[in-house]
């Protein structure tokens, strides 16, 4: 069946809601308004104001909030209209919901699932366009997760909600509007494992969420060239599937990852560093890395798209380890 982003991201809520009476939705707008980008419209109608929750303007409130319904035996979603907003929650997600298994001595699970916006590209500004999503990744007790596609889009939150601890997922802004087919029986999707989204044999490219379209167009435009790309598609930031990482660089023998974060301390990095650790001699050229530009990222659309990862530099980026492999 025909389906958007936004579309399979509401169908997984409602499947949610309708399995388990215990999962409510809360957020800025989720209700009367139908989400910040549409996400719940109409849900409100269907599940009545007990279960599509508005909130006021105060994150570090409803997330507290969320948390204490995890710990009490109810099973929230809660959405953060951006990512750069969830730095007002940051003392409850990283203080509170990772942290209160290990504080309790494995006496109280936090079962929440928070989503999210992130990335920009729709000129949003500085404070609403970062893509943040490898700060969370960095701590542990918390699960992140990245859906690129429709079928994720759909899937992942099931089976987030059936995790005993909290998971975090960022949906990339510039997803909501992609449409496409979606198996008319889609449903829950594992949370484990990277995915390969087109096998190649000559370079690894590495990616994640909004950046995902942009990498395949990149390895179209690259096989027109003769370098045959493979692209996995990281799905969950935390844990890393480094399994998968590993089986793909020993294929290929070079790796450029692309990320949609700020170069320095990034996931990109951290990608970078256990390929090193655990691949070093199956690399033919350094791990290369396409990051967006260490500034706030512009409002005018000429500034953001060049600060932004972009096909040009994907491609050369790819272009640059094949030509320095043996």
């Amino acid at each position: 069946m025909k389906s958007s982003y936004r579309e399979a991201l509401r169908a997984g809520i409602r499947d949610a809601m309708l399995r388990d009476e215990r999962v409510f939705l809360m957020g800025e707008d989720v209700g009367s308004y139908g989400g910040s980008f549409a996400v719940s419209l109409g849900l409100l109608e269907e599940f009545g104001p007990d279960r599509i929750r508005d909130t006021p303007l105060s994150e570090s409130g409803f997330v507290g909030a969320g948390i204490g319904a995890a710990l009490a035996g109810m099973r929230p979603i809660v959405e953060i209209m951006t990512v750069n907003f969830s730095l007002l929650a940051l003392d409850q997600i990283v203080n509170n919901a990772a942290s209160l298994l290990h504080m309790s001595g494995g006496q109280f699970n936090v079962p929440i699932v928070i989503r999210m916006t992130t990335g920009a590209g729709r000129q949003l500004g500085a404070q609403h366009s970062h893509s943040l999503e490898g700060w969370f990744a960095h701590i542990p007790g918390l699960r992140i997760l990245a859906p690129a596609t429709l079928a994720d889009a759909r899937g992942m939150l099931w089976t987030a909600l059936q995790d005993p601890d909290p998971v975090l997922i960022f949906e990339h802004g510039s997803l909501y509007n992609v449409a496409g087919e979606l198996d008319d029986d889609a449903g829950a999707v594992d949370i484990d494992t990277a995915a390969v989204r087109r096998p190649g044999t000559d370079i690894t490219l590495i990616t994640y969420g909004g950046t995902l379209p942009a990498v395949l167009d990149a390895a179209g435009q690259l096989e027109a060239g003769g370098i045959d790309a493979e692209v996995l598609d990281l799905r969950t930031l935390r844990p890393l599937d480094d399994a998968a990482i590993l089986a793909s660089v020993r294929k290929t023998h070079r790796a450029v990852v692309v990320d949609e974060g700020w170069r320095s301390g990034s996931i990109s990095a951290e990608i970078s560093a256990r390929i090193t650790e655990n691949a070093f001699y199956d690399l033919d050229a350094p791990v290369g890395r396409v990051c967006s530009a260490e500034v706030p990222i512009p409002y005018a659309k000429h500034l953001e798209l060049a600060a932004l990862p972009s096909v040009d530099r994907i491609t050369a980026a790819a272009r640059q380890a094949v030509s320095a492999g043996g």
